[in-house]
């Protein structure tokens, strides 16, 4: 647990921690969420701020904005890790804010940073000090609250969420960097264009463009430099940062956007998140399985080889791996993106079990029984021993669907034109 002034930083610290913004005007992106009530009551000493919890990804300013607001309410600021920190420190804090409020001062703010990373039995010993306001509980997440946090501490704490930094707020910060006595004081220079190569390479990440900046000045003293060129950001770093977790948000997040790209019919927007996930380590399998389920909903029998081509897929990615299964899997994405779309057999399924799980179980005909307990009434009718193959013998003691409506699309068009025969030859309505 940290307790300390909040913006004293040791010698040494990275530039990251050097710059990080002390007060409301230095803070940099997130449009109006300053300006938000919320902030308001945590300048008001009359008020009791509501206890927060910040979602965003990494380098979004969690951390520091929690910083802020502390010291807008003149209250302590004690800081714990969920990756380290144990139920018993946890009483300490909670000790250490009651002593504030035993002396006449505000209760302390709690900042609990990854606190998704908390088991149940830890999130609950938070509650009963915030409901009885002996702290002011602001944790931090880079994973969706709604699922990585309880209901119950969900429900005692306002959600703000914050996004990934524009670059022209990421040109802020890194222009500031440069000339603050607190960062590298203008003892070297970066020309815009060089200012905006690292804005791209940071993916939104303010800590990450900080870090690429320093190392690129590391670079430049090196060659005895003062100026900050394009060279001394490639020779530090060899790969973009793209921010993909394969196991939190960015996981579910980048493959919802890669199945909605194909669905669209947009081959680039799928290949670019597919390309993504690839360099982002997702598991290759998860992703060849996903194309099964895409071809078997979203383009079904508009195209009936959609289904069998990604099943090969994942068969053959399962077998070789990776690097060489991105090319069958960037195979699949492009024909399922190109390929006619049709969600009718989903549609029927879903229908279909609707009215069975809604209680809908008509009796069926003794005929089409395996063993009946009774001899049929009515033998059944075979099919083939018809000319057509259709016997027009009712099937279900009451009519059932229709369910399924045929796209008008691809091979779905064929069998479109096959049902209305059928129905045509059985003397049956149209669909």
């Amino acid at each position: 647990m940290d307790s300390f002034g909040l913006f004293d930083f040791p010698a040494g610290q990275p530039l990251a921690a050097r710059v990080r913004p002390r007060t409301v005007s230095e803070f940099r992106g997130h449009g109006g969420l300053l300006n938000n009530s919320i902030f308001q009551s945590y300048q008001n000493p009359n008020s009791t701020p509501p206890s927060l919890v910040l979602y965003g990804p990494p380098g979004t300013g969690k951390t520091t904005l929690a910083r802020i607001l502390a010291d807008l309410s003149l209250r302590r600021f004690l800081e714990i890790s969920a990756v380290n920190s144990s139920i018993s420190e946890l009483r300490d804090t909670f000790e250490l804010s009651q002593a504030e409020i035993a002396s006449g001062r505000s209760a302390a703010v709690l900042f609990i940073d990854e606190i998704h990373r908390f088991t149940k039995v830890q999130q609950d010993a938070v509650l009963k000090q915030v409901e009885e306001g002996s702290i002011v509980l602001i944790g931090a997440t880079t994973e969706n609250p709604r699922f990585a946090l309880t209901p119950a501490i969900m429900s005692r704490a306002l959600l703000l969420e914050l996004k990934p930094l524009a670059e022209a707020d990421l040109l802020s910060i890194l222009e500031n960097a440069l000339t603050a006595e607190r960062g590298l004081a203008d003892k070297f220079q970066a020309s815009s264009e060089t200012l905006a190569s690292i804005a791209r390479l940071s993916g939104g990440d303010a800590r990450k463009a900080l870090t690429i900046l320093e190392s690129a000045s590391v670079s430049a003293a090196i060659q005895n430099r003062q100026g900050i060129v394009e060279t001394d950001i490639t020779s530090s770093l060899q790969t973009a940062f793209v921010r993909y977790d394969d196991t939190g948000d960015q996981h579910y997040d980048v493959i919802s956007a890669f199945i909605k790209s194909v669905r669209a019919s947009d081959v680039d927007a799928a290949l670019h998140y597919l390309a993504r996930m690839l360099h982002g380590g997702e598991d290759p399998r998860f992703i060849a399985r996903r194309l099964v389920i895409l071809a078997a909903e979203d383009i079904g029998l508009a195209d009936p080889g959609a289904v069998t081509l990604t099943n090969s897929v994942m068969n053959i990615v399962s077998l070789i791996g990776m690097p060489e299964g991105r090319i069958p899997l960037a195979e699949a994405t492009i024909y399922l993106a190109l390929a006619p779309k049709s969600n009718a057999a989903y549609l029927a399924i879903n229908k279909a079990l609707a009215e069975v799980e809604g209680g809908f179980a008509p009796e069926m005909p003794t005929y089409l029984r395996s063993s009946p307990a009774v001899a049929p009434t009515e033998a059944y009718q075979y099919p083939h021993d018809s000319s057509n193959n259709l016997v027009n013998q009712p099937l279900t003691s009451e009519p059932v669907g229709p369910y399924y409506q045929p796209g008008e699309l691809g091979f779905e068009t064929q069998l479109a034109e096959r049902m209305r025969r059928i129905r045509e030859i059985l003397g049956k309505k149209g669909f």
